[in-house]
């Protein structure tokens, strides 16, 4: 059986409702914390990353979210970069698990959550992206509701090498 664990991306204060609050924050939070809830009541690994360049450490804008804070014990991966596994030691823990399959969520779709889902898949991970439990702002270009329905669509069905991202709602994410 393949493993899965599910990863939870810079859902932090600060991304979700500074300066430039993304799309439905009370929902995606809600989506997330029941994902966590039904992963933890599976014995399925939760992991999270949280951006160093959010805020201050400590502050309340680089916390993660209270509604989706990890429990005791759970590993929260710190990074610099978009890309949560770019300098930071994300791949190392995931083979030490021998987690083989990524269940994804977190803020912000078109940045931290697209450089996930890619680089995931050429480090030789299967991505299940929750479609409606990623988030993001309004661009000059977009608002986040089209960003987020595009980021969707791209990754239902994206192949890359041997490794494959979907798209589920988060009501539908599987574990097993």
């Amino acid at each position: 059986m393949t493993k899965k664990a599910l990863l939870i991306i810079d859902a932090q204060n600060g991304v979700l409702t500074g300066s430039r609050p993304c799309h439905e924050v009370p929902a995606i939070l809600e989506r997330i914390a029941a994902l966590t809830a039904k992963a933890r009541a599976e014995g399925i690994p939760v992991l999270y990353v949280q951006d160093d360049d959010v805020g201050p450490e400590g502050s309340e804008a680089w916390q993660i979210a209270a509604a989706v804070a990890p429990q005791p014990g759970e590993l929260i991966v710190r990074k610099t970069a978009c890309d949560s596994f770019y300098g930071t030691n994300l791949d190392a823990i995931l083979k030490e698990q021998t987690i083989e399959h990524l269940v994804i969520a977190g803020a912000k779709t078109e940045y931290c959550i697209d450089s996930a889902v890619r680089r995931a898949t050429t480090l030789g991970y299967n991505v299940t992206l929750v479609g409606d439990a990623h988030t993001t702002s309004d661009t000059a270009v977009l608002p986040a509701a089209a960003v987020i329905a595009h980021a969707n669509r791209l990754f239902d069905g994206f192949d890359n090498l041997a490794n494959w991202s979907e798209v589920v709602n988060a009501a539908d994410v599987d574990f097993k």
